[in-house]
């Protein structure tokens, strides 16, 4: 009688240990958030020996950007053809759909202009490589910095004024759709 119930026993464990296994490695569904959003393509030009640029795109691929990156030795072709301004140039330039992207904008500004599309606009721009931007990151040290939006008759405005390291773009919501 007790080799029976053992056997039962030990057959109900392992029918729970399976039953936990299979509801554990089911993948969740999907939720209606962020994790949703269109994945955006980029092409960043950029030097491989670069590791600021490299940061910077790691930094654009987590907010589901899809990089493919180009490798150039110089970028003055790349900055002409696109019309940026030397005063306006940066280490590395990013392309969607014809928009540039110059410099180490943080990701959600290059969100939220893909989702406005200002008028007259051929892109952003943050010239140099302010200290504390992304991809230039140095600890505590953070100097502010403006994210300049680049015009197609050569003006530019500030888009956006980077105060400090905790700086949120509280007028972008979420990705483009």
């Amino acid at each position: 009688m007790l080799n029976r119930a053992t056997r039962a026993l030990a057959g109900l464990i392992a029918v729970s240990a399976i039953l936990m296994v299979v509801a554990c490695s089911e993948k969740p569904t999907a939720s209606a958030g962020p994790s949703n959003a269109k994945i955006i393509q980029m092409e960043v030009f950029k030097q491989a020996s670069c590791g600021c640029c490299g940061k910077w795109v790691d930094h654009i691929e987590s907010a589901r950007f899809e990089v493919k990156t180009k490798n150039r030795q110089n970028l003055n072709a790349i900055k002409e053809e696109f019309g940026i301004q030397p005063r306006y140039q940066s280490c590395h330039t990013g392309v969607v759909d014809g928009y540039i992207f110059e410099g180490h904008i943080p990701a959600s500004l290059v969100q939220r202009f893909l989702k406005e599309k200002p008028g007259d606009a051929i892109g952003l721009a943050v010239p140099g490589m302010p200290v504390g931007s992304p991809g230039m990151e140095m600890g505590e040290r953070f100097d502010s910095y403006d994210v300049l939006l680049l015009k197609s008759d050569g003006s530019s405005e500030v888009y956006a004024h980077i105060d400090g390291p905790g700086w949120t773009d509280q007028t972008s919501s979420a990705l483009p759709q």
